[in-house]
């Protein structure tokens, strides 16, 4: 696949289990890990994430087909998932590193980014804190956290993973 199909994208959304394994789901979506996100430590640990401390976001890396899967069907299907006006917090889980972000590479991606955001916040009365950044930096998390939830399938998640994209 030459890099005009393959779509990169970064989204934190609380807990990356659950948006890992929600996304993953998503017909046209080719990879996804974890990780940590637009932090300020080098290679963080889970223990120095969760600490708070180290300014990096749980997120979930997604690489897509553009000829498959259109931006914004992407971010509808996230938007579906998180609530974008609760500041680092998702379900249960408070922290910074719960925050809501979206982070891009690519810089055409902004103005997709920001035009579904702006159609998303007329759904909701108060404002959207979802922070829309680039990607400043990214460490895959250790290898327990990777694909956890098929691995662990009582696993704990903030996200209905029985209402699968199709569903939508």
């Amino acid at each position: 696949m030459d890099q005009e199909t393959k779509g990169l994208l970064w989204l934190a959304g609380g807990c990356f289990w659950g948006v890992e394994a929600y996304i993953g789901k998503i017909s046209g979506v080719l990879k996804t890990n974890v990780g940590y996100a637009n932090g300020h430590t080098k290679n963080p640990t889970y223990e120095e994430v969760c600490s708070g401390n180290t300014g990096h976001a749980e997120t979930v890396y997604v690489e897509y087909d553009r000829q498959q899967l259109a931006l914004s069907t992407l971010l509808h299907y996230f938007f579906t998932v998180i609530n974008p006006t609760t500041l680092n917090q998702q379900g249960y889980d408070v922290g910074t590193q719960y925050r809501t972000g979206i982070y891009y590479k690519d810089i055409a991606d902004k103005a997709v980014i920001e035009q579904l955001i702006c159609q998303e916040q007329l759904k909701y009365k108060i404002p959207i804190v979802t922070e829309v950044l680039p990607l400043l930096n990214y460490y895959v998390a250790e290898e327990y956290h990777q694909k956890y939830l098929q691995k662990n399938p009582k696993g704990y998640c903030h996200i209905n993973l029985n209402q699968t994209p199709d569903q939508l």
